[in-house]
């Protein structure tokens, strides 16, 4: 674990000096605006990396909620999960985007755990033929330093008003009822999970073994249990969202290329820690 977090320390510091100097370049060259933001009736989300914060992806949703010009939102996800708050925070505000006008999710490389919850409410979810699906889990976890503590000499001291106030400790080995605790706490979170996914997908909370219990789907597997619509290319979700927002002269909506830049920048090094700290993931 540590070598990976001294890996990851030495991509930013040796890439930092490089996208300092393409920003300034960016900033200096390069218009603020192509034109086209006022002509636009088609707008493309993007949720990259683990999601620790829903505030920018709120904004963009809640912009394109109430832009009466845009018709139809492409919002397209390439996401191991993350923090549990700000999955459902995105979830719920496309729900309310959905109710206005039409949205399709689309399944880039990884749509899993707070990246499915992310995409349930979704008018449409089509799966990328490679990209894996699902994870509808709840996991947390923690490590016990004590034996490490007790090797270099080291005793912690604590005190405290409350019987769960030290749990999840890292300084010892925790306790049956703390452990008993934070399963109850991890067993609520997966049941909601779980109960938005049968609602939004239309699915049995019954039958939960089957598209549940943090399961990771190929696309055709995930199509199968009900999870996806359609199995497709980011191109053909393109063609799917036109038909459904009934476009007839598609136009998209254009960032500012700043913030392409960051955008850029921000999902090359969330897709860099993810390799590390999540292994599960193909290449060809």
């Amino acid at each position: 674990m540590f070598s990976r977090i001294s890996e990851i320390i030495k991509w930013i510091g040796s890439h930092f000096f490089g996208m300092l100097f393409l920003l300034i370049v960016l900033m200096v060259i390069w218009p603020s605006s192509d034109g086209l933001a006022g002509k636009a009736n088609l707008a493309e989300i993007k949720l990259d990396g683990i999601i620790m914060n829903s505030d920018n992806v709120i904004k963009e949703i809640e912009e394109a909620r109430d832009n009466k010009k845009i018709q139809g939102v492409l919002f397209t996800i390439n996401s191991p999960g993350g923090a549990v708050a700000p999955s459902i925070d995105i979830s719920y505000a496309i729900k309310e985007l959905a109710a206005k006008k039409p949205v399709l999710a689309y399944s880039g490389d990884v749509m899993a755990s707070g990246g499915y919850y992310s995409a349930i409410y979704a008018t449409k979810i089509i799966s990328n033929p490679g990209s894996m699906v699902g994870s509808i889990g709840v996991i947390m976890e923690g490590a016990d330093i004590q034996p490490l503590l007790d090797k270099i000499g080291i005793k912690t001291q604590i005190v405290k008003q409350g019987t769960y106030k030290e749990i999840g400790t890292m300084t010892r080995k925790w306790t049956e009822q703390e452990r008993s605790e934070l399963e109850t706490l991890t067993r609520d979170t997966y049941e909601l999970f779980v109960k938005d996914v049968a609602i939004a997908r239309k699915l049995d909370p019954a039958n939960k073994a089957n598209y549940a219990d943090a399961h990771v789907y190929s696309a055709s597997r995930a199509k199968n249990v009900g999870l996806v619509d359609m199995i497709g290319t980011k191109q053909q979700a393109k063609k799917e969202l036109i038909k459904m927002a009934k476009v007839k002269e598609p136009i998209w909506s254009e960032k500012d290329k700043v913030d392409k830049f960051f955008d850029r920048v921000s999902s090359e090094a969330s897709s860099k820690i993810s390799s590390y700290l999540f292994g599960l993931k193909a290449t060809m």
